[in-house]
């Protein structure tokens, strides 16, 4: 089962039904979205809580904590079912982790070097105090 965001970045350029905890319902073309669910709709048609009042919009901006309910067409399922399945598998991959002498001083810390503690060092560690 596919999550919301990835219903809503596979949905731009789509149409799209959004409600909104107000029980407004706004119908348009989802031209943009970012990662908290704010949507940007065009060719927008608004209907008012009471069902009873319409009226046509080039544009809107809904904030995404406003949305209670999504409605995208069925035929963008299965796109956003492999989107999610993409990610879950992006996510599984582990991190590889470095060797100590691949980054930049690693090797001195490796062989017992200074180990970055700071300029003047301490008693042992080859600072002013070692002398």
């Amino acid at each position: 089962m596919p999550l919301p965001m990835h219903l809503v970045k596979v949905a731009l350029g789509h149409p799209l039904c959004v409600e909104l905890k107000n029980g407004e319902v706004y119908n348009g073309h989802l031209k943009q979205c970012d990662d908290w669910m704010n949507l940007h709709l065009v060719g927008v048609v608004c209907t008012a809580s009471d069902g009873e009042r319409f009226w046509k919009m080039e544009e809107c901006f809904v904030r995404g904590n406003t949305i209670k309910c999504l409605r995208v067409p069925p035929v963008l399922l299965p796109a956003a079912e492999e989107a999610a399945e993409k990610a879950k598998q992006a996510a599984r991959k582990p991190n590889r982790k470095r060797p100590a002498g691949d980054d930049e001083g690693g090797e001195k810390r490796a062989k017992g070097g200074k180990g970055g503690k700071g300029a003047k060092g301490g008693k042992g560690k080859g600072g002013k105090g070692a002398r």
